[in-house]
């Protein structure tokens, strides 16, 4: 349902008013285009004067474009001719790292995936060789797409990652503690490098973009090698001091049994990580090897084992989103999961541990096929939703 923005807008200082409106407008195209601007308006609660102001800056930056109108058969004068975005023109560069592979894409101004690859690592995880190699292939897809103008970079990963500093303050899984990405990453492309956790990226992904949107409180839970989550009210996302908010791995989880590295039992990290569960396939006969899909092909396949196994995670995933709502009591709760992303009764499972007057709010990602993908863009996107006037085009070098 649309909601009107203008209060926002009225509670902001003079210095962030402009940010602020120019933001609403161009959220109100994305949201409703192709919109009139008399609609944005409304919407907003911004003069008529102001939204036709923005909008001939955003056509000027090539962000939108009036959208083309059928001709009139009855009456006179001009129509109100709706604009839209322009998805034609921009792209954004994701990076996303994971324990095994790095995934480089670009994402267009709606959030969808134009071009994506991945980069195994192969055993090479020094953090210097794998943004390297991340810049390289950001600028091979850019090479194969000439008509797309790259707007920045964005970055995402587990752990502790640190938004205001661009840094990776500590990933234990990969090794990695201090690293200046950032600096990185922007020193070999030549374009600005936003950075952030990958469950804090994908909230911004699905308020922008996904079927969050609109939601006045929506929590991630991200369960993958690494597990995390990530909570936003009133579109702000909570970040904590140093970007520490949202490290759950240590969070007990009510009849775990596996003994984590820091000495306690049940930990969510090392029960629900893809690790893990690979391990328990291994053990249960089933040949998983280390990627939890081949589990969730031979559980499609017909074996029953790889089915219980997804169905067990999940269930168990649902505890941990239980644990989660009820401390921060979220109107939506968004999970990554591979299992509840790919199969109904795995789905089903973990909304049933969550409760029957909860489990309505309980959904799986939306993006089930390009998740790290629209990761990693996604920070890079949030940017220029939230500042769309400081847009600056450039070319990785």
């Amino acid at each position: 349902m649309p909601t009107t923005l203008a209060s926002p807008i009225a509670r902001a200082s003079d210095a962030d008013r402009r940010r602020t409106s120019a933001s609403v407008v161009l959220r109100s195209v994305l949201e409703h285009g192709p919109v009139a601007r008399s609609t944005i308006a409304r919407l907003t609660g911004l003069s008529p004067a102001s939204v036709t102001d923005y909008c001939a800056r955003f056509s000027r930056l090539g962000l939108i474009r009036e959208a083309a109108v059928p001709r009139q058969s009855k009456g006179v004068g001009r129509p109100h001719v709706p604009v839209d975005l322009d998805s034609t023109r921009f792209v954004v560069g994701g990076v996303h790292v994971a324990v095994p592979y790095t995934t480089v894409a670009l994402l267009d101004l709606r959030g969808r995936v134009v071009a994506s690859r991945e980069l195994k690592h192969e055993g090479v995880t020094e953090p210097g060789q794998v943004l390297a190699r991340a810049a390289d292939g950001l600028g091979a897809l850019l090479a194969a797409a000439p008509g797309c103008r790259p707007l920045g970079v964005g970055f995402a990963a587990g752990g502790w990652v640190d938004q205001e500093a661009g840094t990776v303050v500590e990933h234990q899984l990969l090794g990695w503690r201090d690293v200046p990405v950032r600096e990185l990453i922007g020193a070999r492309t030549g374009l600005p490098v936003h950075v952030d956790g990958h469950a804090r990226a994908l909230v911004n992904a699905e308020r922008l973009f996904g079927r969050a949107r609109g939601s006045r409180s929506v929590l991630h839970l991200f369960v993958g090698n690494v597990v995390d989550a990530a909570f936003a009210t009133n579109d702000e996302v909570h970040h904590g001091p140093r970007s520490q908010a949202g490290a759950i791995a240590h969070l007990p989880l009510g009849g775990g049994t596996r003994k984590c590295g820091c000495g306690r039992v049940g930990c969510l990290q090392v029960e629900l990580s893809e690790r893990t569960l690979c391990e328990r396939a291994r053990a249960a006969g089933v040949d998983a090897g280390v990627n939890p899909m081949r589990l969730v092909k031979g559980a499609a396949d017909g074996d029953p084992v790889a089915a219980r196994l997804l169905v067990e995670r999940s269930r168990m995933t649902g505890r941990a989103a239980g644990l989660l709502l009820d401390i921060l009591n979220p109107e939506v709760v968004v999970v990554t999961e591979v299992g509840a992303i790919h199969r109904e009764d795995c789905l089903s499972a973990l909304r049933d541990e969550v409760g029957p007057e909860r489990a309505a709010a309980v959904i799986p990602t939306s993006f089930p096929d390009s998740v790290l993908a629209v990761a990693g863009g996604s920070v890079a996107l949030d940017m220029l939703y939230r500042d769309p006037l400081t847009v600056s085009t450039g070319r990785i070098t």
